[in-house]
């Protein structure tokens, strides 16, 4: 039987190579479409993205985390799951096409309508493998999930661009999607040892929905906050100005992506495992904090230090506007990783309402933050909605302090060191590169001053994370 400290390893691996080639996928896909497409063409899709975060996680409901914080596991309790989720997409597929007429009417666009019905049915086929998802995530088999994931964004990353090649323009972008989720789940079934039975028994629900009940509270709030803009934008300007803000949130999510997944996917289970000694589970906690802060600040940091040269040579200056869009989100995408910690970590103690109610009164003040400030434009919506995300962290770190006594100076002796080192090798290469005119040249130099200048601090300062992670690429002490 494998240890924590073994399974951790294990799964922080999977995870990093599974969400390193996702994104890299996803950028190399990405590039290409947005050489074929616009903004207006992103702006579309963007548009429905809150009503499809909406329903899928109406129809996920928050049980795959109640599987994976549960003590024992049934088949009755994953079959319960998989009928409910069945169910539910399938009821929010109804409602969400026959509403398809009234979102286009909100956003003044008959074009919306087909699109709608075309784009909805993703969470509809997402629906018939929730609870195998939880099946893997509960067992840590990220290596599994890595398995499903890349050959499908292969798949779907290759029909989206023949389909944009062709001319059929934002219904490329949906059908990328709809393929990418079919094949996922397809894989899920594959790779899961479960398998549904036809067994209506939903009481294992009423179990878990005092936890799972919070969780979709929650996240139905935190799908809202974080396509609210989305849809203002699409209300109050034009399908462009939405293309430029989901180009650069993807680009950013691209960024953080790679951490936070890599984290996401053991911190719940590994820091549900340590629940029942507090010391350990603070151990563990502060353990994954220095490495979310070593990663994440020069990878983020980084990307806003080279967002113009970056955009320009891999998109195109056509997409200009997204630099200093990109950049204001880089530095709220530093801290996502982190933002992902302490989430798992109130979940991991069972207190999902404390999860509910902070992340419902950070969408509140996000929702008010982004309609007081609209009248001011994009870029000063989305400086506004940083300031709020990153400000919220003080919050977030009260409970964890009372949830295994994190204190403000231990997250702060764990985070700083590596948030001023990235934030010093960035700078310097800024500087360093102000006179050099090629594009080509610039983006190289950026990468390579930061990236270098980073190791060597690292390396110099005897930076215990650094030795560790290295040691264990290399199956090695250092």
């Amino acid at each position: 039987m494998a240890t924590l400290k073994e399974k951790t390893a294990s799964g922080l691996l999977w995870g990093a190579v599974s969400n390193g080639a996702q994104q890299l996928l996803n950028l190399l896909f990405g590039i290409v479409l947005a050489r074929l497409l616009d903004d207006t063409d992103y702006g579309m899709v963007g548009m429905l993205a809150i009503f499809t975060a909406t329903a899928g996680t109406l129809q996920e409901s928050g049980f795959t985390a109640a599987l994976a914080n549960r003590k024992q596991v049934k088949h009755e309790d994953y079959n319960a799951v998989f009928w409910f989720s069945v169910l539910m997409g399938a009821g929010m597929y109804v409602v969400l096409f026959c509403c398809a007429p009234l979102i286009a009417r909100f956003y003044g666009d008959e074009r919306l309508i087909p699109l709608a019905r075309y784009v909805f049915l993703g969470f509809l086929i997402a629906s018939t493998g929730t609870a195998h998802h939880a099946y893997l995530f509960r067992n840590l088999m990220v290596k599994q999930k890595a398995e499903a994931q890349i050959p499908a964004l292969l798949i779907s990353g290759v029909t989206g661009i023949a389909m944009a090649y062709a001319g059929m323009s934002y219904w490329g972008i949906a059908t990328q999607t709809l393929v990418y989720i079919a094949i996922t789940n397809l894989s899920y079934w594959r790779l899961s040892a479960w398998r549904p039975t036809l067994q209506w028994n939903f009481h294992p629900l009423k179990e878990m929905f005092g936890f799972s009940g919070k969780l979709l509270v929650t996240n139905l709030f935190t799908q809202v906050s974080n396509n609210l803009l989305s849809a203002l934008l699409g209300r109050f300007f034009t399908p462009g100005i939405v293309g430029q803000y989901t180009q650069s949130a993807k680009w950013n999510t691209m960024g953080y992506s790679v951490v936070s997944g890599m984290i996401g996917s053991v911190a719940q289970p590994v820091l549900t495992e340590a629940s029942n000694d507090r010391s350990r589970q603070l151990n563990v906690l502060r353990k994954m904090l220095r490495l979310a802060a070593f990663l994440s600040f020069p990878a983020m940091l980084g990307l806003a230090l080279v967002a113009e040269e970056l955009i320009v040579i891999a998109i195109t200056d056509k997409w200009l506007a997204c630099v200093p869009i990109l950049q204001a989100l880089c530095l709220w995408g530093a801290f996502m990783p982190i933002i992902t910690l302490y989430t798992n970590l109130i979940i991991s103690k069972g207190r999902s309402n404390i999860y509910m109610w902070n992340t419902i009164a950070l969408s509140l003040t996000q929702m008010a933050t982004l309609i007081l400030s609209h009248s001011y434009g994009l870029q000063i919506m989305v400086i506004c909605f940083v300031c709020v995300n990153i400000g919220w962290l003080l919050v977030w770190q009260y409970f964890a302090e009372q949830a295994v006594g994190l204190t403000l100076w231990m997250t702060a002796k764990d985070i700083l060191p590596f948030a001023f080192v990235a934030l010093c090798t960035t700078l310097t290469a800024w500087y360093v590169t102000l006179g050099i005119e090629n594009v080509y040249l610039r983006f190289v130099c950026k990468v390579a001053i930061g990236a270098a200048g980073y190791i060597v601090v690292m390396w110099l300062s005897h930076a215990r994370i650094f030795k560790e992670c290295v040691g264990f690429i290399l199956k090695r002490k250092l």
